[in-house]
């Protein structure tokens, strides 16, 4: 099992990253946390990358009860999608698998959460 979904678009990157957040939104989700690992690597390590940023998404109902079941589970989120350009000019969407990531974790009545909360985000690929 893959720890991530993803996609490749035809869209540029910046229009990428506004049409995730614009799908995200109506599911709940909203962006907690941005990070321009581009900027990041030129600006701490004079080196250059290509367009890649990181978004935290977060859904506070589904964050909320996950905590109520296992207060450790803060470590894994918020939920990650990244954006990165590729070299054939094409966008990449990938976001984590939350079925691969809750196998970590020895909680049965996590597995339906993660099942419920991965479909979200396979939904809101698949209409970027």
């Amino acid at each position: 099992m893959k720890y991530y979904y993803s996609k490749t678009v035809d869209y540029s990157f910046e229009d990428t990253i506004e049409k995730l957040k614009a799908e995200l939104k109506p599911e709940g989700f909203g962006i907690v946390t941005e990070m321009d690992v581009q900027e990041k690597f030129h600006e701490k390590l004079d080196v250059y990358f290509r367009p890649y940023k990181i978004l935290g998404a977060c859904n506070p109902k589904f964050a909320y009860e996950a905590l109520q079941e296992d207060d450790k589970l803060g470590t894994m989120l918020p939920c990650n999608f990244i954006v990165q350009r590729l070299d054939n000019e094409k966008t990449e969407i990938a976001a984590i698998n939350p079925v691969a990531t809750m196998q970590a974790i020895d909680n049965p009545k996590l597995n339906s959460f993660a099942t419920d909360v991965g479909d979200i985000l396979k939904r809101v690929l698949d209409k970027v």
